[in-house]
């Protein structure tokens, strides 16, 4: 379904309800057009609880015109919505078309959203499971190239979906954001020679003493936000992604990112999901150990794994064990809930 947005035909909610077919949808207009300053947003859960919180109506059209202005998004743009409105990245996207009197071409959400999308596509954003499905099936991969630009969030992108991506037209973009900074602050553009995050518009970057990133958004109400992704900076402006504090593994007094261990073994393991995590150790206070999303592996199979990391990673950095789980949990947005499954 598509349709035009703007601020005055949507101030009627019984507009709304005759024009979108989509509850979340209307439910969201519904919210954005009270009286409220606020509308209620959810975090994704992944790195603790779910929690409600409170989003600003004036930092959601401030976050929105960034993004409007950096991807040249208008009132002859056709936007995408296949994430849902519960989440803030379905909100933004509805909150941008509002400002840009754009058309939203609706489709609920689902793990191949491209399936009912059969024109072209100025600006789209996706979790990676989206992208990765889309490419996998015959009917979508060609429609990828429907879309002009793509962001793609709410979980990393795989070095093997970038590569997978690199063969088509569309400018797809890895995005830096959480719910408290009201969408995304940072793009870093797929396949291009620098691997780091870009800051949009005014906002610069700074650490804290734990090498941690801390935000200071000077387009938002609260204007400085401290992380716990721990970067490399280069300049105000732009950082590298290392990895959770959260996640940082101290094995014998050497601290590991699994992030940057799980980088180093993507071409190892392609046909499976998995995860790098420390685990106690009376003598290393932590060890290495590696988690795959599967049966339990034939030990010539492991032992095929284990050699190959070796040849790849630092002594630090290869697994002391590999586990096996059938099935990862997750959140909404298709990150994995990192557990010890012990």
């Amino acid at each position: 379904m598509e349709i035009v947005l703007n601020d005055k035909f949507y101030s009627n909610i019984d507009e709304i309800r005759k024009s979108v077919g989509y509850t979340d949808v209307v439910s969201f207009l519904a919210e954005w057009f009270d009286d409220r300053e606020y509308v209620i947003g959810h975090t994704s859960g992944s790195t603790g609880v779910p929690k409600e919180v409170c989003l600003l109506k004036s930092d959601m059209k401030a976050s929105a015109r960034l993004t409007n202005e950096f991807f040249g998004v208008n009132n002859s743009s056709v936007l995408l919505l296949c994430l849902s409105p519960y989440y803030i990245a379905g909100k933004m996207m509805i909150v941008r078309a509002l400002l840009a009197g754009a058309n939203l071409l609706v489709v609920k959400p689902s793990s191949s959203p491209l399936r009912e999308i059969d024109r072209f596509v100025d600006f789209a954003a996706m979790v990676p499971m989206q992208v990765q499905e889309s490419l996998s099936d015959t009917v979508t991969r060609n429609k990828i190239s429907c879309i002009k630009q793509l962001i793609i969030g709410g979980a990393a992108v795989s070095p093997t979906l970038e590569s997978a991506l690199s063969g088509f037209s569309v400018r797809c973009f890895s995005t830096y954001g959480m719910t408290e900074t009201v969408s995304h602050i940072a793009l870093r553009e797929l396949n291009t020679s620098y691997y780091g995050y870009t800051a949009l518009g005014d906002v610069t970057f700074s650490q804290d003493d734990r090498g941690c990133l801390c935000i200071h958004a000077p387009h938002l109400s609260n204007t400085v936000f401290v992380t716990n992704d721990i970067v490399r900076l280069s300049g105000r402006n732009r950082f590298e992604w290392l990895g959770r504090f959260d996640n940082v593994i101290n094995s014998g007094g050497v601290k590991l990112f699994p992030e940057e261990i799980e980088k180093k073994i993507s071409d190892l393991i392609p046909g499976n999901r998995y995860y790098v995590t420390g685990v106690p150790d009376e003598r290393l206070g932590q060890k290495v150990i590696l988690i795959i999303e599967d049966e339990n592996w034939k030990e010539e199979q492991t032992t095929f794994l284990k050699k190959a990391m070796k040849s790849v990673l630092s002594i630090y950095q290869v697994p002391k064990e590999i586990r096996f789980v059938p099935c990862f949990r997750e959140t909404y947005s298709g990150k994995i809930i990192r557990e010890n499954q012990e």
